[in-house]
């Protein structure tokens, strides 16, 4: 189990190993007490002056299933966050305005703050991802020979547009920060411009791949930081090797891409150093850049479940905000197929059904989301995620206090409309 405790803003110094054993004590008193204790739980620590002093929450993860785990399997990761904007390293390829190279954000950031949680999924990618992560880190800590177990520490994350690819980097990259917060005193995440490192004076790409590189190895001798690099879009420069091979681009496109290979290779010898890519176009990525990913992982449209709880959780924020009124809270994914008919009713049929005056309306209303959710096959959570506020607008309800069956209808009805433009747009 890790517990993670993020420290106050007015916090000073406190001594972290103190802290450590006073969550460790909290934990011990749930374990005698034989309280359950769940995924994502904040921890009450109320009664503890020197946490209530330093400490704003104690979020719990990796919690096994049953009977609170003994305070022996837990590790705690103490760490503050970071509300500092981002340092901008401009690239110079000739040009009388140098582009922004890359960006670079002390993490843990704020700005990056809750995104892990809010990143849903019908498989276990996050876990694994962190997973994976955690064996390269310990084993470059380890110092395993990497001549003889071979490993980059570069991950690949492709798949359609929209799917949160990008999200899911920078939250990596935050997660394993804290998780690292025991190693490594701060981490830095470098988001590189992938388009800024093309230069239109011949053989000057090569040298701005290579000057900024440079800049990111000087960060990189800072053993104390741990440095995840960044580069979104990574087709664009594996791609354009591919057209130049054709004689579609100029050579020099050929140089700035072999000139990043080396240069990513060139990290290897970083124990801090992690390199996340995304793509969305996976049939032009380079065979060469694909090699040097450890891990390629697919991050595809929602399933039903996780399109389901996406869906629930804007809802319990609309309610919380005030746009709908109080409603019973919907059942968890999980808890609703069981009560599900076979096959599932549609959307105008439960609309229709009624309950007894006193019974519980959240089953309905759950298996209504469930409906709508049948029908959002194929949109990416971006997407998902706009749904509500197409929702709304159509009613165009200012009041505020809405009804969740009448907010319901018009979900579904956004839904409806949404597919009918998609498949416009598939036709034209």
């Amino acid at each position: 189990m890790n517990v993670e405790v993020c420290l106050r803003e007015s916090s000073g110094a406190p001594r972290v190993a103190e802290l450590r054993q006073h969550v460790l004590a909290l934990l011990a008193q749930k374990h005698q007490a034989h309280k359950p204790l769940g995924e994502g739980q904040l921890l009450d620590f109320g009664s503890d002056p020197l946490l209530a002093a330093h400490v704003q929450r104690i979020t719990l993860h990796d919690v096994p299933i049953g009977a609170a785990p003994p305070p022996t399997a837990a590790t705690v990761h103490v760490h503050r966050l970071y509300d500092e904007e981002a340092a901008e390293e401009t690239t110079d390829g000739g040009d009388e305005d140098g582009s922004v190279a890359f960006q670079m954000f002390l993490l843990p950031a704020r700005e990056f703050d809750g995104v892990w949680e809010t990143l849903l999924y019908d498989s276990d990618i996050k876990d694994r991802l962190l997973r994976y992560v955690g064996t390269a880190m310990r084993f470059s800590d380890m110092g395993v020979d990497s001549r003889i177990i071979s490993w980059n520490r570069v991950v690949l994350l492709h798949g359609p547009p929209g799917t949160g690819k990008t999200s899911l980097s920078k939250a990596l990259a935050q997660k394993v920060a804290i998780r690292l917060s025991h190693v490594y005193q701060q981490g830095h995440l470098i988001e590189v411009n992938a388009h800024s490192l093309f230069s239109k004076w011949f053989s000057e790409s090569g040298k701005m791949v290579l000057g900024m590189f440079t800049k990111i190895r000087e960060i990189l001798e800072d053993d104390d930081a741990f440095v995840c690099v960044l580069i979104d879009e990574v087709e664009s420069l594996t791609a354009a090797r591919k057209s130049a091979i054709s004689g579609n681009e100029p050579s020099d496109a050929v140089r700035v891409v072999n000139a990043l290979l080396t240069q990513i290779d060139s990290l290897k010898r970083y124990k801090n150093a992690l390199v996340i890519t995304t793509s969305n176009l996976t049939g032009a990525i380079d065979a060469a850049f694909v090699d040097r990913a450890d891990i390629k992982q697919y991050i595809g449209p929602p399933g039903v479940s996780a399109r389901y709880e996406i869906l629930s959780g804007c809802l319990a924020e609309l309610s919380r905000a005030g746009v709908l009124a109080p409603f019973q809270e919907l059942l968890p994914h999980v808890s609703l197929l069981p009560l599900l008919p076979q096959p599932p009713p549609t959307f105008q049929l439960l609309q229709g059904l009624t309950v007894a005056a006193q019974g519980s309306q959240a089953p309905r209303h759950s298996m209504m989301l469930h409906a709508i959710c049948l029908k959002c096959e194929g949109l990416s959570g971006r997407a998902l995620r706009k749904l509500p506020f197409l929702a709304h607008a159509q009613i165009g309800d200012g009041s505020g206090g809405m009804g969740i069956e009448t907010y319901l209808d018009a979900l579904h009805r956004a839904v409806e409309l949404e597919g009918a433009v998609r498949a416009e747009l598939n036709q034209s």
